[in-house]
């Protein structure tokens, strides 16, 4: 008798802890846009030697989906819509794929706004230069399916708001395109040239990256720069 109640009681016991394991299976988090993706922010160049620093936020987004990066920067004077950028994507949820954000500090020799197409600052080559040495390498290695260039523009265009790839033929070019189909208020409009694109998107692309423009309108206001960017970000993570 005593033996067929240690055999119950230990059925018992099994038929409690199949029950438990299922119920914490049940409960515990599944991958999806809102777990196991710690964003961190990463500084990947800060040297006395160098006139500016550049740093990365990683893991924003939906760890499952394909990898982007956004890159801010390159042109120092250019910030505010840079900025924008690095406050908005963030706090964005339920995104469709992971986004690291690219930030390059210039510090030496910012220079001043010129006309546009005439702006030879120091400053403007030394955010090139780290663009180069730093981001292009970091991005090339990181098994990134896309690569946006954030940029803004003193009105000498055609247009205002506006994405392009500096390689007219290619795929880069193509996702450009479809991201504009997709706004409302973002143009697909390429410049004749560009002074930046053979220090990150150029030779992206060469390498296979497909990278692209997206180019704001510096004198925007501030609530327009912030719609511009959220139907940027939308766009570029449906398309």
């Amino acid at each position: 008798m005593i033996k067929r109640e240690y055999i119950l009681i230990l059925i018992l016991i099994i038929i409690i802890l199949i029950f438990g394991f299922q119920i914490i299976n049940e409960t515990s988090p599944k991958d999806n846009n809102l777990t196991n993706n710690t964003i961190v922010r990463q500084i990947i160049a800060n040297s006395s030697d160098e006139p500016g620093t550049v740093e990365v936020i990683k893991n924003i987004g939906n760890p499952n989906g394909k990898k982007i990066a956004y890159v801010v920067g390159v042109h120092p004077l250019e910030h505010q819509t840079h900025e924008t950028l690095v406050k908005i994507l963030p706090g964005i949820t339920n995104l469709n794929n992971s986004y690291d954000i690219y930030i390059i500090n210039v510090t030496q020799d910012v220079g001043h706004y010129g006309d546009g197409s005439s702006d030879n600052s120091q400053g403007r080559q030394n955010g090139q230069n780290l663009a180069l040495k730093y981001v292009y390498p970091a991005i090339l290695n990181g098994s990134y399916d896309l690569a946006i260039d954030v940029h803004s523009n003193v009105g000498a265009y055609e247009y205002q708001t506006f994405v392009f790839s500096p390689v007219k033929e290619g795929l880069a070019g193509e996702i450009a395109m479809k991201v504009a189909d997709e706004c409302e208020n973002i143009s697909y409009y390429a410049p004749s040239s560009t002074t930046s694109g053979p220090y990150l998107t150029i030779p992206l692309n060469e390498k296979g990256i497909p990278a692209f423009y997206f180019e704001e309108y510096s004198f925007a206001p501030q609530n327009v720069k912030d719609s511009h960017m959220i139907e940027l970000i939308n766009a570029v993570d449906n398309v």
